[in-house]
């Protein structure tokens, strides 16, 4: 089991689904959506969303993600993509499938997505996020 605590929520690991907990005091239920949206806002600006839309159900290498990210238009330098990468994966929804290894240089990092749905129990106030 993962604790992580800040000053507004706990999220415990539990099992194969993500609860985030709130902590005991008069909150109403719009506090809680009001919570998850701004926990979950970077998902939802760009680039990361076409990140997810690219990766799909299927895994992607990070420089088939970068060369999409530059056919659709996003310019930016690798080093933005590695954060955005990581911000997914911190946060649980895209995980490392493997490495590719190409010729002599360092093994290149393959990515899938790890949830696909996130949400809110509104009787409970958890976020739930499902994984595959």
């Amino acid at each position: 089991m993962m604790l992580i605590y800040s000053s507004i929520i706990t999220i415990k690991k539990i099992s194969r689904e993500w609860c985030v907990k709130m902590p005991r005091r008069k909150f109403d239920k719009k506090h809680v959506i009001r919570e998850l949206v701004m926990r979950l806002k970077f998902v939802l600006y760009e680039p990361r969303w076409t990140i997810i839309k690219i990766i799909g159900k299927d895994q992607k290498s990070t420089n088939e993600i970068y060369e999409e990210l530059k056919s659709r238009g996003f310019l930016i330098p690798r080093s933005n993509l590695y954060y955005y990468l990581s911000s997914l994966q911190d946060m649980g929804i895209i995980e490392l499938a493997g490495y590719k290894e190409e010729k002599g240089g360092a093994p290149e990092k393959i990515w899938r997505l790890k949830t696909t749905c996130l949400g809110v129990d509104l009787l409970s106030g958890e976020l739930v996020s499902k994984l595959l």
